[in-house]
């Protein structure tokens, strides 16, 4: 499904603009760059994250234009000359595209998205895209943990209204989808995307009937084939679950249904579940099954199965939505490479700060796989690098250990989405890329990478071009002119 029809191509650091026109004036419109889109660091110190936003970010690269009153207000500003304002009126991006599909495992410090063409186009849409794909990773990511967490049990999005505005709303429910939620309770979203919608009742709908029981009723006469009551109203063991269970045996029973479920929103949840459990059990409802609400995320999750909870759903909500544990994706967009009269010349930043010194060049991203489909190593290559086997790598952080891999699968993890400006790649359905997601955690990604804790870091080697070249810019470039 498009974005809605808005035009947000100026939705850009005004720094990209200052740039371009100084691009422009300087006759630099045409040098060919190259720019990559990556990250430094997982969140929540995790082993990887869920590349999520291609889809978002093919419908910004598509319909990139400027309108009439865009024009009107950049010139308002009178520090932008003429003829670029001009050029900007018939503005199309020109580039090509490569990036990893989407749903994607992905690791730090490998570009998701590299970008090459005009300079101008390349440095336009810096923003935009840092903007989606750090948002929508950053919650699928954070909503795969959570489904991890709960070892089967079923997830829905609850986030909307706590979201942090409407479009982290909305997109934030496509990216919890594509992470592995089952469902959500933004409608918007389901209709959009067409993601499964969920929902039950609020407090207000219990109070605003003379009694609890009267509420739970009218509920149950409503929706007779999905009521979920929610039971914490009052008291959730002598008032809301006695009368769930009673409108199970006087209404539901008898007209042919079944109590599809009741909802726990506050309390220790792991001591009512299992009471609520037992109860229910007692009572021929063995098929009512328990829902659990309020403020939950993985660690909660987690520690509410290891005490025997008797959960079989959970609602997640701002903890999900916002990755409130840790609510900012740290990617980048940097140049890697400028090409001259048709040759590229890799370039490089350099910086005291470790982490902050960039790979250099147009590159390609291989995935290493052993003859079990295991996913042992990634390796960064110089682009159309061959690459053959037995293949002879480097571990850039520990660069004396030479490792060699032979006999494996080794596979290009990027497509190339635009060619010239025109997009030839085809967006699977979102249930393709949500099954892709689950794919690669069940049968590619190592149990010990999902580990919350101290998960094992995942190898990302270079070859032995790409580790050559980085070492002699940084000594090049080191005391630049």
């Amino acid at each position: 499904m498009e974005s809605f029809k808005r035009n947000i191509s100026l939705l850009m650091d005004f720094y990209e603009l200052t740039m371009s026109n100084g691009y422009f004036v300087e006759d630099k419109k045409d040098d060919i760059a190259v720019f990559d889109l990556f990250y430094r660091n997982n969140p929540d110190e995790a082993a990887y994250s869920i590349f999520c936003g291609l889809e978002d970010a093919i419908n910004y690269i598509k319909d990139f234009h400027f309108d009439k009153c865009d024009i009107d207000y950049l010139r308002s500003l009178k520090i932008f000359d003429d003829k670029f304002l001009a050029y900007l009126e018939n503005f199309k991006f020109k580039g090509d595209v490569y990036a990893f599909e989407e749903g994607s495992v992905v690791y730090p410090n490998e570009p998701l998205i590299t970008v090459v063409g005009p300079l101008i186009d390349c440095q336009l849409l810096e923003t935009a895209l840092l903007a989606i794909v750090n948002h929508e990773t950053l919650i699928a990511t954070k909503a795969n943990r959570i489904v991890l967490a709960s070892k089967g049990r079923a997830v829905s999005d609850f986030g909307a209204r706590r979201a942090h505005n409407i479009d982290s709303a909305l997109y934030g429910a496509k990216a919890a989808y594509i992470g592995g939620v089952n469902s959500t309770a933004t409608t918007l979203a389901g209709e959009l995307f067409k993601i499964p919608v969920s929902g039950t009742m609020a407090h207000s709908w219990v109070m605003s009937f003379e009694s609890e029981y009267e509420a739970f009723l009218k509920y149950a006469k409503l929706y007779p084939n999905n009521t979920v009551l929610l039971i914490d109203t009052y008291d959730v063991v002598h008032s809301g679950l006695k009368n769930a269970i009673k409108v199970a045996k006087e209404f539901l029973i008898p007209n042919g249904y079944r109590l599809k479920g009741v909802r726990i929103d506050s309390g220790d949840l792991a001591y009512l579940s299992k009471k609520c459990r037992k109860i229910l059990d007692e009572n021929g409802l063995n098929d009512t099954i328990i829902v659990a609400s309020n403020s939950l995320d993985e660690y909660k999750i987690t520690s509410l199965i290891d005490q025997g909870a008797k959960l079989d759903s959970f609602g997640v909500g701002e903890n999900l939505i916002t990755s409130k544990s840790n609510p900012v994706f740290g990617g980048v967009y940097k140049l890697v490479g400028l090409y001259k009269d048709g040759v590229l010349e890799p370039k490089i930043k350099i910086s005291e700060t470790l982490e902050k010194i960039t790979n250099p060049g147009f590159k390609d991203v291989y995935r290493v796989f052993n003859k079990e489909g295991r996913a042992i190593a990634d390796l960064l290559t110089l682009h159309d690098e061959e690459v053959n086997q037995p293949l002879t790598v480097i571990d850039p952080n520990k660069p004396w250990k030479n490792l060699e891999f032979n006999e494996m699968v080794i596979k290009n993890m990027r497509k190339k989405i635009f060619e010239g400006g025109k997009l030839i790649y085809s967006v699977p359905s979102i249930d393709e890329r949500r099954n892709y997601v689950r794919n690669q955690i069940d049968k590619v990604i190592w149990d010990e990478e999902k580990r919350f804790i101290m998960p094992h870091i995942h190898y990302l080697d270079f070859s032995k071009s790409l580790y050559d070249l980085k070492l002699k810019l940084i000594k090049d470039n080191r005391y630049a002119k």
